[in-house]
């Protein structure tokens, strides 16, 4: 595969190289521990490698938003967790006496910098920053494509200063989104959905024009169905957005992209788990009182067979309200049938987002997708079309 970046493989002889990685380590804690180390875990192979071929390993990272340095958003406490997925020593470097210690470390040694946020400068990558960051290391790796929508001094500005490659995360990442909307095999199916239309409006402009189906869900849908000449009852719906979804509509039609609304459809007149008032309706059928909360199985069903003719699937965000059963059925069935899909071959699926992976994770499929980016803001930015600094650097 032809690649606009560098990755590991063209970095040569690691040999005492000090090696800057930028990786995302901002995990969740509760009550001083990591509650879920899927980040920690998505560093391993870039740092043992590198450690493996001799570098010096110097990484950095942000935890939390602070406004100063701060001992709860040190990293100093992600030492010893990163060092237990690691299975090696990770030693901890103060900002202060930071150049004294790294030049003690020796080939194959790993330390963790302090929080790169803990400097007003980084999130303006500004150059003192930038330069304070690279007096450190001879080379740079980005391994952090969750952070790559930031243009700040770690994940832009040491790209620009250092001889810059793509780590393994990032690498797997580039090349997953290349195949999912770059260069996809044709026919490609996008499954958007989520509560407001206004929070994926670029998402869904940009998408149009590049994919031939067009599956909405969630609360989105309802804004579509509005526009179409649904009563959605009480259901979630932005009316002062219809005129944007026929705009949507008709963006669809000139690029021959096919939009898919349910026809049947999960309502209830209260939004709890398992509510005695649950019914399937028809979409035109939905009372004044009742609220949209899930995508019938007649719809399903047909979603089901649409990806079957598909060879490529990118998905963000659930069908229905899948935190609270029964709500969750056509999401869990849809993501199965994906899974399906994508374990005998035919169909390339890669999904990203918060809720897209609680979703995936919950219909017990997110190993069997081809690739499932844990990022949030930048897999958005990236649906958007919009160029990501941290990933236009290391291009450059």
């Amino acid at each position: 595969m032809a690649r606009s970046f560098k990755t590991l493989d063209d970095m040569g002889d690691l040999t005492g190289k000090r090696v800057l990685v930028r990786e995302d380590l901002n995990v969740p804690m509760a009550d001083g521990k990591v509650s879920d180390d899927t980040r920690l875990r998505a560093a391993v192979p870039t740092v043992s490698e590198l450690s493996d071929r001799g570098a010096i390993v110097l990484i950095l990272a942000h935890f939390g938003r602070p406004k100063a340095p701060t001992p709860d958003l040190s990293t100093a406490q992600l030492t010893q967790p990163l060092s237990d997925v690691l299975g090696r020593p990770v030693r901890y470097i103060d900002w202060e006496g930071d150049t004294e210690a790294a030049a003690m470390l020796q080939p194959g040694d790993v330390a963790l910098l302090e929080n790169t946020r803990f400097f007003g400068g980084e999130e303006k990558n500004d150059p003192v920053i930038v330069d304070r960051f690279a007096a450190l290391g001879d080379l740079y790796v980005n391994d952090a494509f969750s952070a790559a929508h930031r243009a700040h001094a770690s994940t832009a500005g040491l790209a620009q200063r250092l001889p810059a490659f793509a780590g393994r995360q990032m690498e797997a990442e580039l090349d997953a989104l290349d195949k999912a909307l770059g260069n996809p095999e044709h026919p490609v199916a996008a499954v958007v959905g989520g509560a407001k239309v206004s929070t994926k409006l670029d998402v869904l402009k940009h998408l149009v024009a590049r994919v031939d189906h067009l599956i909405i869900g969630g609360g989105m849908a309802n804004t579509f169905l509005a526009a179409r000449g649904v009563d959605v009852g009480k259901s979630l719906c932005e009316h002062d957005l219809v005129p944007v979804a026929e705009e949507i509509f008709d963006a669809a039609d000139r690029a021959n992209c096919t939009i898919h609304l349910p026809y049947d459809v999960v309502v209830s007149k209260e939004f709890a788990p398992n509510p005695p008032s649950v019914r399937t309706a028809n979409v035109h059928e939905v009372a004044a009182d009742e609220m949209i909360l899930d995508i019938g199985a007649a719809a399903t069903e047909t979603l089901g067979d649409v990806l079957k003719t598909c060879r490529t699937l990118v998905w963000n965000g659930p069908l229905g309200a899948f935190e609270t059963p029964p709500f969750d059925t056509a999401t869990m069935a849809l993501a199965r049938t994906a899974a399906a899909l994508t374990r005998e071959g035919s169909l390339v699926s890669v999904a990203g987002g918060g809720d897209t992976v609680a979703a995936l994770n919950q219909a017990g499929v997110a190993s069997e997708m081809t690739f499932v980016s844990t990022a949030g803001g930048a897999f958005l930015e990236w649906m958007e079309g919009k160029e990501l600094p941290g990933v236009a650097a290391l291009s450059r």
